[in-house]
């Protein structure tokens, strides 16, 4: 069986390996032949030797969408030929987060899903929705996780506002969401372009923040002066105090990126005055993402890809994310497995 592997902290230490065939897939257990892949920004950080944790070589990657090729015993929910997304916490089925099921990532400390066949418990995989592609179903593991996650966190619904930062991935799943769920929402990026494709997907405000350097006092005028339910906080210490400043009172601020680092200052009069929820998240559930693609599947919604890549040009893949700046996902497609 082939794979890839990283065999070091570098962009340039991919390789392309010759693995044992994997043997039967043992109770609970499915064989999932790998059809596509998605880049995270885990992904980039454990690639450069920036993630706790990691031992290499490793097979990389979080996110990968298959088509089941075996099931072993015990298994009822899933058959042979079934198009499935990956959930990369591997361990984590249901409930709320605990070390053990947070702490277990698939290109993290497991396998990851750049390999031809890979062995996987039935607990972890979630069936796709059938208007998707590999690539787009490859793209959804972790970020219609997060997004969901954060809808459901400051419980938004018609008529709530909500604010997504830039238009990656994440930012642009969780505007679909909040749209399909009635929400008004409102994008900040730095590029007039990115912003009017924003606007496309469903966008009822966009903000430059270039031109409105104090974006919070713009999303205040914006909502009546109430504030955002949901901001999306994707950046770090560099937008979080503008982020308090655009909430509402008693709003969420739903923090999942460090962008512009991990350590910054924080006054805390704001955030007590207003009752703001900070709420942290190192991704959710395979129930969750369940949750997200049956939202996803109703509204029949189509995740947004910057670019797609063969996995021959893995390097390129991640570069490009490594550079930042895309608008949606960056795809990897799985058909030439050796490099």
């Amino acid at each position: 069986m082939r794979a890839i592997q990283l065999t070091g902290p570098s962009l340039d230490a991919f390789a392309s390996v010759d693995l044992p065939e994997p043997p039967p897939p043992g109770h609970g257990q499915l064989h999932i032949a790998m059809r596509a892949a998605s880049l995270n920004f885990i992904d980039v950080a454990v690639a450069l030797g920036q993630y706790p944790g990691v031992s290499f070589p490793l097979i990389p990657v979080a996110d990968g969408a298959g088509e089941v090729l075996a099931v072993g015993e015990g298994v009822s929910a899933f058959n042979v030929g079934d198009r499935v997304a990956l959930h990369p916490k591997a361990r984590w089925a249901a409930g709320r987060p605990t070390v053990e099921r947070s702490r277990v990532m698939r290109g993290v400390n497991l396998p990851g899903v750049l390999m031809q066949v890979a062995t996987v418990d039935a607990s972890a995989v979630v069936k796709a929705p059938d208007h998707l592609s590999w690539e787009e179903t490859a793209s959804l593991p972790i970020v219609a996780t997060t997004a969901w996650n954060a809808l459901e966190a400051a419980h938004i619904g018609p008529g709530s506002h909500v604010v997504v930062l830039g238009t990656g991935g994440t930012s642009l799943m969780t505007l679909q969401l909040a749209k399909a769920r009635g929400a008004r929402v409102i994008v900040t990026s730095s590029s007039d372009d990115k912003l009017v494709r924003a606007q496309a997907l469903g966008a009822d405000h966009i903000v430059n923040y270039r031109t409105h350097p104090t974006w919070d006092d713009e999303v205040q005028r914006l909502t009546d002066g109430v504030g955002a339910d949901l901001v999306l906080e994707t950046v770090g210490p560099q937008t979080f105090m503008r982020s308090l400043g655009a909430v509402r009172q008693g709003g969420t601020v739903f923090t999942i990126g460090f962008l512009s680092g991990t350590v910054g200052q924080i006054d805390l009069l704001p955030l007590i005055i207003k009752s703001v929820r900070v709420q942290g998240n190192n991704t959710g559930s395979a129930e969750d993402l369940a949750d997200a693609l049956a939202a996803i599947a109703a509204h029949r919604i189509k995740p947004v890809l910057g670019r797609t890549f063969p996995v021959r040009r893995i390097e390129d893949a991640y570069r490009s994310a490594a550079e930042g700046g895309s608008f949606g996902k960056l795809a990897i497609t799985l058909d030439e497995i050796a490099l």
